[in-house]
């Protein structure tokens, strides 16, 4: 038995957030917690692909989708389909516990378990329980998350399924374990992206997410994009290669920032970055999910790179810059002659 969530009144067309589906998966729980979604209406898709082609297309306002996962690192169908789809930005990021159930049919106990229905990554992510409560189990792969669960109800290849734990909200089963992930833990990060390009305001607690290619592979080259944040005092929360295809040792680097592209350490290295490389995409800067505001060093502040271009103009325009057309009493005492 499933249900569709937030399903609109037939004489309206509310807008409309794509989401990997079918009901009940983690990338809906992270839709669940965007505002402005409450009373949409939500589609569900099969994969990355389709979500953000919703969105170009206009079917969709926005898309949620996974992008990073605390045990498996960064998504690598979402990085490299944010580097080939073109006018996308990210708005906001949401994070989601993960952890797993383990259900059956009703009836059917955990005693009687003998093979067990599962996506293989959330299968590598709890096989040290299943080894240790389920130790002669067999394995059945499944598509998703959710597609485990909903098997058992049409099939009887397997006795039970590893899966979300709001799974019994959506199909008729018995959740026989709870918390069976091996790693308690583990977060997935998504992220809700959409062709406005207007900019969330700064928080003070925001990130950047840039991807960014390399000119050439000499020596050194890596370092020099490093440095292009080093030098401005901006800090990386996440830094992952990715190939670009077309030939071998050639990659480009998906990065998230500390800060907004608003202020002004991050706007600078952004600059520094596109005089650099010869493709830099702007993915977005939008609120930390966490609400960390972001540390800054003194040296690194908005005034400190006001102040220097400032500096620089009246240096360029023969205008005295705002501290010097101060004068200093010191000197002029000093310059009084003796009568």
């Amino acid at each position: 038995m499933t249900s569709t969530p937030n399903t609109a009144p037939a004489n309206t067309t509310p807008a409309s957030y794509s989401y990997l589906g079918p009901a009940g998966t983690f990338t809906e729980a992270a839709l669940k917690q965007v505002p402005a979604a409450v009373g949409a209406r939500w589609k569900s898709v099969n994969n990355v692909g389709e979500a953000l082609d919703d969105v170009t297309t206009g079917r969709s306002i926005a898309a949620m989708i996974a992008i990073e996962n605390s045990i498996e690192g960064g998504v690598s169908a979402t990085q490299d389909a944010l580097t080939t789809v073109p006018n996308l930005r990210i708005v906001g990021e949401y994070l989601v516990p993960v952890n797993f159930v383990l259900v059956t049919r009703p009836g059917v106990a955990l005693a009687g378990v003998t093979v067990v229905n599962a996506h293989p990554v959330a299968y590598a992510q709890t096989r040290r329980w299943l080894d240790a409560h389920l130790p002669s189990h067999e394995h059945v792969p499944a598509s998703s998350n959710v597609a485990a669960a909903a098997t058992l109800l049409e099939t009887k290849q397997a006795d039970a399924a590893v899966a979300p734990p709001g799974i019994t909200e959506h199909y008729d089963l018995d959740v026989v374990a709870t918390e069976i992930g091996n790693n308690k833990n583990a977060v997935t990060r998504f992220v809700l992206v959409t062709s406005r390009t207007e900019l969330p305001e700064p928080t003070g607690a925001d990130k950047t997410s840039i991807i960014v290619e390399l000119p050439d592979d000499a020596p050194g080259r890596l370092l020099e994009m490093l440095e292009q944040f080093a030098a401005r005092g901006v800090n990386m929360s996440l830094i992952e290669s990715r190939p670009i295809g077309d030939a071998l040792g050639r990659y480009r680097f998906v990065i998230d920032l500390e800060g907004h592209i608003r202020d002004e350490r991050v706007a600078d290295a952004l600059l520094g970055l596109k005089r650099f490389s010869p493709n830099v995409i702007f993915l977005g800067s939008y609120p930390r999910a966490d609400k960390l505001a972001t540390t800054v060093t003194p040296r690194y502040d908005n005034d400190v790179f006001v102040e220097a271009r400032d500096w620089l103009r009246a240096i360029t325009t023969s205008e005295p810059s705002a501290a010097a057309s101060e004068p200093s009493a010191t000197m002029n005492e000093a310059s009084i002659p003796e009568q």
